[in-house]
């Protein structure tokens, strides 16, 4: 009797295509039918639209003129578009996995490549790993249609994200509030950056923005970050909303 041959391994799925949406004057990008990625106006592309954005930037609280941001994620370029033209004075370097997101940074609106601002096609786990006080913010919005990805949240790359800040560098994680591994994430965001971690409560809904700092001497960014840890913020989830205005209209000002 010849033998049973050896089941094949399951083929793992290929991630869908991303779905670019346009309504009248606005544009989102889609990896499933209504779960929104990223939103723009295609008469104002540099509006951040949603609150989540809005929550991440943030991190001027903490570096009010970072040097260098590292960004995790491209998606619609929201972020990437706001702060290349609202913090001119930012190098501004892109990791983003998949080629087909890349591919659409013209129907978003995401400038090109220059002296300021780079958009790499790369494996970011891998990426930073070789990162060493590089950077003075780093923002963390890698979501696929599954969600976040498990190594965006692993000790691991916790570690090579500390290690890739500047003293007084501040990280903005993007975690789903109801992600059943929010818990152990922030565990380990506490564990790897010392207890020095943040949120603004209700700030952008099931968003849950954390702050993390690289702390070590003291800075202006781990004076802002206890300021918060003792109240989340403004302590009221309108009022947080509302500083989420204030600081993106002040850096639409300053410009």
């Amino acid at each position: 009797m010849p033998p049973t041959p050896d089941p094949q391994p399951a083929q793992p799925s290929r991630p869908r295509a991303p779905r670019v949406r346009t309504r009248g004057d606005w544009r989102s990008l889609e990896f499933l039918p209504g779960m929104v990625q990223s939103e723009m106006r295609l008469s104002r592309p540099d509006e951040l639209v949603l609150s989540y954005a809005r929550a991440m930037m943030c991190f001027v609280l903490f570096q009010p003129q970072p040097e260098h941001i590292l960004m995790v994620g491209l998606g619609g370029g929201s972020l990437v578009k706001f702060c290349h033209r609202y913090l001119p004075r930012t190098r501004i370097t892109v990791l983003e996995l998949r080629a087909d997101v890349i591919a659409l940074r013209d129907q978003f609106a995401i400038p090109p490549d220059d002296a300021r601002l780079r958009v790499i096609h790369t494996d970011a786990v891998h990426y930073m790993a070789s990162q060493s006080a590089c950077a003075d913010v780093l923002l963390v919005d890698g979501f696929d249609e599954a969600g976040l990805p498990p190594a965006l949240g692993s000790a691991s790359f916790y570690a090579d994200c500390r290690r890739a800040l500047r003293p007084g560098g501040v990280l903005a994680a993007n975690i789903f509030s109801y992600d059943p591994h929010y818990p152990a994430m922030l565990r380990r965001l506490r564990q790897t950056f010392q207890s020095q971690v943040c949120w603004f409560h209700g700030m952008a809904g099931n968003n849950r923005i954390v702050f993390a700092i690289k702390g070590g001497a003291r800075s202006p960014a781990l004076a802002m970050q206890r300021r918060v840890a003792r109240h989340q913020g403004l302590g009221l989830a309108v009022l947080n909303r509302l500083l989420a205005h204030w600081v993106v209209l002040r850096l639409r000002w300053g410009r």
